[in-house]
């Protein structure tokens, strides 16, 4: 019987953690205040109150929550972007995700050795973490708001494109770090290796997929199934075959998008809300590794701030202006582009690589890459529509239901 008391009251607790973070999206209405910023927050908080919460939870368990929940969010997320938008703002968003995150993750690299006295190793690492931007972020502040023109898909594109191209950065650095005797070109030569297979992976899974989709199912219900369980396939295969499952799950995602398919409509619902749950799972439990009192103690939120104002009004400027440039912005487009690279679970998550990994100085650099997070999510999030007002960026009011997939209305995909 205890055991059941025992399950009964984690199952409680769980439901209740849900319920609260479902009631605090509705402060997103009156307050521009990002719901991953809460999630974070609040199981930090938590996590410090409660130490048992950390003590049950591990670096592995937490890094494969976030495995998981990016495998889901990525594929939600090249969904929501589709080919045919992906297309028309190519240049930018490969440029972007591939250049920007290289750029960006040097100019941090270099900030964070001669400022915080990192070796250039540790400095590469902290670097490669910080680079990723978050689509999950983006979506959770502008709520039911859609950013109109390319500004939007922009944005998008490059946050499901360089998350993958982050973490591969990020393994090669620690193939770097614990490989005494090897040189940069490992950090190339697994980068190639990762981009090149993922992106194979993904086209032909994304191809798979769009002539599965056709074929009937016994049940509705199972439509959604379908497409997730491809999903995870494709990352798995991706993994296995040494590419970036990542970018595969996101390639297979931009070319299923535009597929009119059976129950297309409750295949999208189905992956958006998924996503968001996601979302909240690898938020928290990103949040209950943190030990607030260890970044007060030793000045990591001193750093951390110091590297967030870095990165947001030097690095990304100096980064993501001359890559927009051939895009032909208009100039606040551009500029709401760079204000707009929001950080979120995958900075995090990069670092807990590090800590599993054992690298030099893993702990500080988890508890520099949690501040930063912090203060992009909250500072940059909250002030995201107030900034797209001031440089003419409209914001488009979607009605529930809008955005879904355009053969809604079809008779074919009610079949």
């Amino acid at each position: 019987m205890s055991e059941i008391f025992d399950f009964g009251t984690m199952v409680l607790v769980v439901a209740a953690g849900f319920s609260v973070a479902l009631l605090s999206t509705k402060l997103t209405e009156r307050f521009p205040l990002p719901g991953p910023a809460l999630f974070l927050l609040a199981a930090a908080l938590a996590s410090d109150l409660f130490p048992s919460l950390a003590e049950h939870t591990s670096i592995r368990q937490v890094e494969r929550i976030g495995v998981v929940g990016l495998i889901v969010i990525l594929f939600d997320g090249g969904m929501h972007v589709g080919w045919r938008r992906f297309r028309a703002s190519a240049l930018p968003i490969v440029t972007l995700g591939v250049l920007g995150t290289f750029g960006t993750a040097g100019l941090m690299a270099i900030a964070a050795h001669w400022l915080f006295d990192f070796s250039w190793i540790s400095a590469g690492i902290l670097g490669a973490a910080l680079a990723p931007t978050d689509p999950a972020v983006m979506f959770s502040v502008l709520g039911n708001r859609e950013i109109a023109g390319r500004a939007g898909t922009i944005l998008e594109g490059e946050s499901g494109a360089n998350d993958p191209v982050g973490i591969a950065l990020m393994i090669g650095m620690l193939e770097l770090a614990t490989h005494p005797n090897s040189s940069f070109w490992i950090v190339v030569r697994e980068f190639s290796i990762e981009m090149s297979v993922g992106l194979v992976i993904g086209v032909l899974g994304g191809i798979a997929l769009r002539r599965a989709m056709q074929w009937s199912l016994p049940s509705e219900g199972l439509y959604p199934l379908r497409t997730l369980t491809a999903a995870a396939a494709i990352y798995g295969v991706a993994a296995v075959a040494h590419g970036s499952g990542f970018l595969a799950v996101f390639v297979a995602g931009l070319l299923v998008a535009d597929e009119r398919a059976p129950f297309k409509s409750e295949i999208e619902s189905f992956h958006k809300s998924l996503a968001s749950l996601a979302e909240i799972v690898v938020f928290v439990a990103l949040g209950i590794t943190i030990d607030i009192t260890d970044l007060g103690a030793n000045h990591l939120w001193l750093d951390g701030i110091l590297l967030a104002l870095i990165l947001t009004f030097v690095a990304r400027p100096l980064v993501a202006g001359p890559l927009l440039w051939p895009a032909h912005l208009h100039w606040g487009e551009r500029a709401f582009v760079m204000w707009g690279g929001l950080k979120g679970a995958v900075p995090i998550l990069l670092t807990t690589l590090a800590l599993l990994s054992n690298v030099d100085d893993a702990h500080r650099l988890y508890g520099i890459v949690f501040v930063v997070v912090a203060f992009s999510v909250v500072v940059q999030g909250t002030s995201l529509p107030l900034i797209a007002g001031r440089l003419g960026v409209p914001l488009e009011t979607l009605e529930p239901g809008s955005g879904l997939a355009s053969c809604i209305d079809d008779a074919r995909c009610k079949t």
